[in-house]
C-alpha cells in the first residue's frame, strides 16, 4: 500500500493554551516547540499573535527558536491580524500564516452579523493579503461542521484560488460524529474542483469524547493534515490528542494509507513537559502517556504478556518513550551531566546563569532525595527562576504546627519586593493555614479554583507536585510548585501563581478561534 504523508500540525502552543489556565510564558513556550521539534512536528502553531504583546513575543521567540518544524501565527480574516501574525513570523525559516473566519449559519449571524456573501469576500482578501508576506497560507472554515454544504463549497473553491494551500474544517464545538464528519470530507474534495491544490485538514474538539474519532474518520476520507495537541490540551474538553492520532495512524498500518515523520519515543517526554509547564497532569489511564497506559494488574494478562507480549500489548512502550526514563542521576552528579540529561529531555538553557540556578536547585533536592528521575527534573525547570517573571513574592521560612486535637498553625516570612514580611494563621489543616498566612500578608483578593496534587515519581521521598489555579477579574494562572515536602510545595505554588498574578501575564483573546 502506497502511503502519503499525514502532515501534523501541533497548536499546543496556541489551542492547548486557551484552557484556563494553561497560560504559559514565552520561555515555557519555547520549551515545548523545541521539543516538538525534536519529534519532527510538521506545523507548530505557536500562538495568535494579536491577542496581545505577550503572545506576540512568544511567536516571534519559537519563529527564531525553531529550524525544521513550519512556524505558524493565527490571524482572523482581517487586515491587522495578518500583519501582526506576519511580523511575528519574520525570523522563521518556513513561516505560515493561519487565517480564519466563521462559515456557519448560527456564526455568521450572531457573531459575525455578516451575510454569507461577505464572509466570502472577506475571507479571499485575507487570503491575498497572507500571501504577500508568505506562499504558506492556510485558511480554516470556523465551525465548519456545522455549515452548509453549499457555502462550505464556494467559500473552499475560493480560498484555494486565492493561495490558501491548505483548507481546514475544524469541528469547532465538538458537534461531529465520526461516519458523518468523515463523509463531509469526502463530498467536499469530490465536489470542489480545484481540491488537489490545497491539503484538506481537520482541527476536532472533545466535547462529546469523539475528538480522535472524528479525525482519524477524516483522514480515511481524504484528510493529510490533522491538528492536535499534546496531551489532548485544550479549550472546555480539549482537543484530539496528538499522541494518540500518531499511535493509531502506526500501529493499525493496515487500515490506514497515511504515516507521519513523527520520532514517537519522545512522546512521554514532550507529554510530561507540557503536563508540568501546564499544570494539568495526566490521568493515569490516559492512552499512550498515561503511567497505567502499559500496566497490567490482572493475573490472565500478566500471564498473556509474560508469554507473549502481543496478547495484551499492541504497543511498545519503549516505542513511546517510556523506557527511555531511567534513574541516571543523584547527588554526586556533575554539572555536566545534569546539563547532558536536560538536553537529552529537549531542556535548553539560554544563559549560564539560567543553568547555574537549576543545578542549584537540583543539589537541593538530591540532597532530600536519593534518586533523581527524569520527572523531578522536568519540575525543576518549571520552579526556575526567568527573566520575564518577576519574584515579587519569594518565600524565606515556613513554620508549620500540625498536631492531633489542635488547631494548625502556620508561621510565613515572604520576601516582598525587598521588605522582608512575617505572618501568621489559623487554618483546618497546614496547607489552609499557610494559605491563609501568605494572603494576610499578599491581600491578593484572589478566587482559589483548584488545588491539586501529585506525586512526581514512586516511594516516600518522592517529590509532591502541586498546582494551584487562582483567578482575580478574570484573569486565571496556575502555579505550580514541587518539594519533598507537600505544605512546602503547597506554599510555593501559590506564590508562583501570585507572581503570575502580579506579573501582568494577561492574554486577552479578541477571538477564540478554530
Amino acid at each position: 500500500m502506497s502511503r502519503d504523508q499525514l502532515v501534523i500540525f501541533d497548536t499546543t502552543l496556541r489551542d492547548g493554551e486557551q484552557s484556563p489556565g494553561a497560560s504559559m510564558t514565552k520561555d515555557e513556550k519555547v520549551r515545548i516547540a523545541k521539543m516538538l521539534e525534536k519529534m519532527r512536528v510538521d506545523v507548530i502553531e505557536a500562538g495568535f499573535a494579536i491577542a496581545s504583546q505577550g503572545d506576540f513575543e512568544a511567536v516571534k521567540a519559537v519563529a527564531n527558536a525553531v529550524k525544521d518544524s513550519r512556524v505558524c501565527s493565527l490571524a482572523r480574516a482581517v487586515p491587522a491580524d495578518i500583519d501582526r501574525a506576519a511580523e511575528a513570523l519574520k525570523g522563521a525559516e518556513a513561516p505560515r500564516i493561519h487565517t480564519f473566519i466563521a462559515t456557519s449559519p448560527i456564526h455568521m449571524k450572531y457573531k459575525l452579523n455578516m451575510p454569507p456573501e461577505q464572509v466570502l469576500e472577506q475571507a479571499i482578501k485575507a487570503i491575498q493579503r497572507a500571501r504577500q508576506y508568505t506562499d504558506d497560507v492556510e485558511f480554516s472554515l470556523e465551525d465548519g461542521s456545522r455549515s452548509e454544504f453549499d457555502f462550505m463549497c464556494r467559500i473552499t473553491e475560493a480560498a484555494i484560488a486565492a493561495g490558501a494551500r491548505t483548507i481546514n474544517i475544524p469541528d469547532t464545538v465538538g458537534y461531529g460524529e465520526p461516519g458523518e464528519y468523515g463523509a463531509m470530507f469526502g463530498r467536499l474534495i469530490s465536489a470542489v474542483p480545484n481540491s488537489d491544490k490545497a491539503i484538506f485538514s481537520t482541527h476536532c474538539h472533545n466535547d462529546l469524547g469523539l475528538g480522535v474519532a472524528n479525525s482519524l474518520a477524516a483522514v480515511m476520507n481524504g484528510a493529510r493534515q490533522v491538528e492536535c495537541t499534546i496531551n489532548g490540551l485544550g479549550e472546555r474538553a480539549g482537543n484530539a490528542a496528538l499522541e494518540e492520532i500518531v499511535m493509531a495512524v502506526r500501529t493499525r498500518k493496515d487500515i490506514f494509507p497515511v504515516e507521519t515523520r513523527i520520532a514517537t519515543e519522545h512522546i512521554v517526554a514532550t507529554s510530561r513537559m507540557v503536563a508540568t509547564i501546564t499544570g494539568f497532569p495526566v490521568q493515569p489511564n490516559k492512552a499512550i502517556v498515561g503511567v497505567n497506559a502499559f500496566a497490567h494488574e490482572s493475573g490472565i494478562h500478566q500471564d498473556g504478556v509474560l508469554k507473549h507480549r502481543e496478547t495484551y500489548e499492541i504497543m511498545r512502550a519503549e516505542d513511546v518513550g517510556w523506557n527511555a526514563n531511567k534513574i541516571v542521576l543523584g547527588k554526586h552528579s556533575g554539572r555536566a551531566a545534569v546539563k547532558a540529561r536536560f538536553e537529552e529531555l529537549g531542556i535548553m538553557f539560554e544563559s549560564p546563569q539560567q543553568l547555574a540556578d537549576v543545578f542549584e536547585r537540583f543539589k537541593a533536592l538530591a540532597d532530600k532525595k536519593h534518586e533523581i528521575f527524569d520527572e523531578d527534573l522536568h519540575a525543576l525547570v518549571t520552579q526556575a527562576h526567568y527573566p520575564e517573571i518577576e519574584e515579587i513574592y519569594e518565600l524565606v521560612d515556613l513554620d508549620v504546627c500540625s498536631k492531633t486535637g489542635t488547631v494548625p498553625q502556620a508561621k510565613v516570612t515572604l520576601r516582598v519586593n525587598q521588605d522582608t514580611v512575617t505572618a501568621t494563621a489559623d487554618g483546618s489543616g497546614p496547607v489552609d493555614a499557610t494559605y491563609k498566612a501568605i494572603e494576610a500578608i499578599a491581600k491578593s483578593r484572589t478566587d482559589l479554583l483548584l488545588y491539586s496534587v501529585n506525586a512526581i515519581t514512586q516511594g516516600t521521598d518522592s517529590q509532591g507536585e502541586v498546582t494551584v489555579r487562582l483567578e482575580r477579574r478574570g484573569q486565571i494562572v496556575n502555579g505550580v510548585g514541587s518539594d519533598t515536602d507537600i505544605v512546602v510545595a503547597s506554599a510555593q505554588a501559590y506564590l508562583h501563581a501570585l507572581n503570575l498574578l502580579e506579573y501582568g501575564n494577561r492574554r486577552s483573546h479578541p477571538q477564540r478561534g478554530v
